[in-house]
């Protein structure tokens, strides 16, 4: 539920004893004058404004220094300099410029993170009331102080944590910071939850007087606030990158050493050699891997929008690709987010009432016939007694909202929305029949009751609240097997998840004692009320777990409402523990595979999702209220909802779904799989090219190719073939089947699932046949050293044609017409003056050219054939089972 940022209402600071009313008042509590200016100001100058610390942001040089460290960007650092050295200036400055970029973008992501602190200040009321010197003042939300006497309103934010006082009628809405759907009554008495308001909680109904306990810091806001100070973890994928730049490194280093070592000892000359060797040190790294990361995230946050995935952060859209669990609160994510009538219970029969939402649209069935006002005499009489004992109200819907909003209680408003789908109007009800006197509802009593004048001058009193405080002989006077049977019923009804409420009414003359109107009444029924999962709610749980993800829910809610969900939408199955936060430690049972957690509080969310991330899960968090904030942080992925998300739920997350539609997240996560998928594709492209630059330098000498290639030829090969075709893999669409399979485990390596043999198969057949043709040149007196160099770049490009996902369809043209490019590009490096100049490289025959081609060719029908014989051994993440799956980088 979305908290908004209501004006305070008029002065209500009289709270007096409705009719038949009741206010209670604390025996604690202060005078009425409450605190004194000098008092105030001496407290607010002692322990600070009741405004939450702001964390000092870090200079603008160490987050530059901390996107450096990166071991791939070092490496790239490190290849700069190689390229400088051999003053080839157009692939440093490329290699610089990608630098930059990434280093910029991972500035700006890190600053927009912070904003999550800085949106909880928003959640307090920028002005609250108080009673200072003896009379109601308005004062700024952040001067307010513990001790003061804080007056509260229908509509109002609590601005701070405090004790109630007294109180009338007063409920409060607590879903955005515990996540419990239904609004809590409040009363004076004990420190307790019935006792305490939170900050940034909502005034539903009813007035009150509370003394601050806590501001600030140490309100609930500002201890959720402190949960929200850690630096985000890294991402799978920038684990993954950071050990191959690791990888990288090292081989560079090593591939350096031997190849000097070996061109020395041919005797070449040192200088020659020292080029040769920093040359293939470049050629090692692929440095447009960075720039086909961003890529193809880039890309993939531009799909994810389009289906309503707005992403925050540019790494998150690789981590849902990864993600095992799937860790989701309950209200308004799972469910509507709104309280909807669904059972009626009388002594005659039950009804399912249709519907969703509060527009009073729907059928009323019994025995699947749909029923009206008049043609069942006992709903009738229930859901009338049930809008006149109702402080609720519809507001239709208008020009600036198409939808009916509640007034008031949800749980009222529910059934008055129940009662109009029976043709019962509110308005002409309580016309027909006046309000004359009311005891308002109170979690002592745990009922209401109105009194209503009848047209013969006689009175009706309506009574509705808990089973348990109303099924009982001293309130009704029905027989005891009736009482039992709906005790029964209410029961049942409750184990179903279901909020259950008890009417009951009778008449009596105006003679009648007040003191006894709430005896001798008769038991009209049953209502059941509950926030119902959403429509698309079972198929995307269902897409969940056919994709090998885990659906986990986590909700402040009733152990038996979050189990009931979770039975109907198959999370669990009937049987299956529900664990009750209240009484066990969520984290341990979150370790051994427990799947529904209820009563959860922030620290206890935080700590689901901790045990799961380090039993070695990939994490998603989603959620929409304060509560929710402090594991959207600490999850792997956070995801928040778009419209009635909080702006603090939003901050914290990676990903907010526009929509507000779980079913986003699945399609989200099916683009995190094709990011993944062809960041791979590059790197088997890539990596195999590079692998075969440096085996054909190293075996060259061997065949008698003293020097196959030159310093400035491999640049060339490199600078052509990972530029245009190695991002434009970046753009290849998704496996059709990607999401009938299971995440990768999380302990995988980028080059994991047989990739690096891959990489080695592959390079193996381009440098066959690179140095293949490299000899037949020799020793047919052609000009092999430009036949080679030919020989290795069109191979290349024939195995990125090859590793289309789609080939033979138009899907992704930008490669078709990225490998176009580099080939006239390569040619121009033979038949283009200047760059044989540059290149060392001389004009061919047309017949040599296209005899090259075609053994060329052979470089597409290793990679499709390696595509067919690669399988991949892969055990699911949740099982020990082995699977047999295509390697996604196919």
């Amino acid at each position: 539920m979305t908290v908004r940022n209501l004006q305070v209402a008029p002065d209500s600071s009289d709270i007096t004893r409705p009719p038949g009313g009741n206010a209670t008042t604390c025996p604690a509590a202060p005078g009425a004058g409450g605190l004194s200016s000098g008092e105030a100001a001496q407290r607010l100058a002692r322990d600070g404004g009741n405004v939450l610390p702001a964390r000092r942001p870090p200079p603008l040089w160490r987050r530059v220094v901390s996107q450096l460290r990166d071991p791939l960007v070092l490496v790239l650092l490190a290849a700069a300099g190689f390229t400088l050295a051999t003053a080839d200036f157009t692939d440093a400055s490329v290699i610089l410029f990608v630098i930059v970029v990434n280093t910029t973008v991972g500035v700006i992501q890190e600053v927009k993170a912070e904003r999550a602190i800085s949106a909880l200040s928003a959640l307090t009321a920028p002005a609250a009331r108080v009673v200072r010197d003896g009379t109601n003042r308005e004062v700024p939300a952040a001067d307010l102080v513990a001790g003061d006497l804080l007056v509260l309103a229908e509509g109002d934010i609590v601005p701070a944590d405090a004790h109630v006082v007294e109180a009338s009628a007063l409920l409060i809405d607590e879903a955005a910071l515990t996540g419990e759907s239904a609004p809590v009554d409040k009363s004076a008495g004990p420190d307790g939850p019935t006792a305490d308001v939170s900050a940034g909680t909502v005034v539903v109904r009813g007035r009150g007087h509370a003394i601050i306990t806590a501001t600030g810091a140490a309100s609930a806001m500002g201890r959720i606030a402190a949960m929200m100070t850690t630096a985000p973890a890294m991402t799978p994928l920038q684990r993954r990158l950071a050990g191959v730049g690791r990888l990288l490194a090292a081989a560079a280093l090593v591939l350096c050493a031997v190849v000097l070592a070996l061109g020395v000892f041919r005797g070449q000359p040192l200088q020659l050699m020292i080029v040769t060797a920093i040359t293939l040190v470049v050629a090692a790294v692929p440095e447009s891997l960075p720039a086909v990361v961003t890529l193809s995230l880039a890309l993939g946050a531009r799909r994810m929008t389009a289906r309503n995935a707005v992403i925050r952060r540019l790494p998150a859209v690789e981590t849902l690709g990864s993600v095992t669990v799937l860790a989701t609160d309950k209200t308004g994510t799972l469910t509507e987010g709104r309280m909807v009538l669904r059972q009626l219970w009388t002594p005659t029969g039950e009804a399912q009432v249709e519907g969703s939402g509060y527009a009073p649209h729907g059928d009323v069935r019994r025995d699947d016939t749909v029923v009206a006002d008049g043609d069942v005499p006992d709903l009738t009489r229930l859901l009338r007694a049930a809008v006149l004992c109702n402080d609720g109200s519809l507001q239709p819907p208008d020009g600036d909202n198409p939808d009916w909003l509640p007034v008031g209680d949800p749980t009222e408003v529910a059934l008055l929305t129940g009662a109009a789908k029976l043709g019962i109007d509110r308005e002409t009800l309580h016309a027909q029949l006046p309000r004359i006197g009311e005891e308002p509802f109170d979690s002592v009593r745990k009922r209401m009751s109105t009194t209503h004048r009848l047209p013969d001058g006689t009175t009706r009193i309506v009574c509705k609240g808990a089973p348990e405080a109303i099924l009982q002989p001293e309130v009704l006077a029905d027989p005891a097997d009736l009482i039992d049977r709906a005790a029964a019923r209410a029961d049942a009804l409750a184990a179903d998840g279901y909020r259950v409420l008890a009417v009951v009414q009778a008449d009596h003359t105006p003679s009648t004692d007040s003191g006894s109107l709430e005896q001798g009444l008769s038991l009209l029924g049953l209502v059941a009320i509950l926030d119902p999962p959403r429509a698309s709610a079972g198929a995307t749980i269902a897409a969940c777990q056919r994709a090998g993800i885990t659906p986990v829910l986590i909700t402040g809610d009733h152990p038996a409402t979050a189990g009931a969900i979770a039975v109907e939408l198959g999370i669990i199955d009937a049987g299956d523990d529900v664990v009750d936060c209240r009484t066990v430690e969520p984290g341990a049972r979150a370790g051994q595979g427990a799947r529904v957690f209820a009563r959860a509080t922030p620290q206890q969310k935080v700590a689901i999702i901790d045990a799961l991330r380090t039993a070695g899960q990939v994490v998603a968090m989603t959620g929409d209220g304060v509560n929710d904030g402090p594991a959207l942080h600490r999850a792997d992925i956070g995801v928040a909802m778009g419209k009635r998300g909080t702006e603090v739920a939003r901050q914290a997350a990676d990903l907010v779904l526009a929509d507000d539609e779980l079913g986003t997240v699945v399609a989200a996560a099916e683009e995190g799989r094709r990011v993944y998928a062809n960041i791979r594709r590059f790197l088997l492209y890539a990596l195999s090219g590079g692998a075969a630059e440096i085996a054909v330098m190293l075996a060259g000498p061997f065949v008698g190719l003293a020097l196959p290639l030159l310093p400035a030829q491999i640049l060339w090969i490199n600078l052509i073939t990972h530029g245009l075709p190695g991002l434009a893999l970046g753009s290849e669409p998704v496996d059709a089947d990607v999401m009938d399979k299971p995440p990768r485990p999380p302990s995988e390596t980028i080059l994991g699932a047989g990739l690096w043999q891959r990489i080695l198969r592959v390079g193996v057949v381009i440098a066959a046949v690179t140095v293949g043709v490299g000899v037949w040149a020799h020793a047919t007196d052609r000009p092999w050293q430009t036949l080679t160099f030919l020989a290795l770049g069109v191979t290349q490009l024939a195995v990125a044609l090859g590793s289309r996902a789609r080939p033979g369809t138009r899907a992704n043209p930008m490669l078709l017409a990225a490998v176009a490019a580099a080939l006239a590009l390569q040619l121009a490096g033979i038949y283009l003056p200047p760059l044989q100049s540059l290149l060392g490289t001389q004009p061919l025959a047309i017949t040599d050219l296209l005899i090259v081609t075609a053994v060329a060719s052979l470089g597409y029908a290793a990679i499709r054939l390696d595509r067919r014989v690669h399988i991949t051994h892969r055990p699911p993440p949740h099982s020990m089972t082995s699977t047999r799956t295509a390697d996604p980088a196919a």
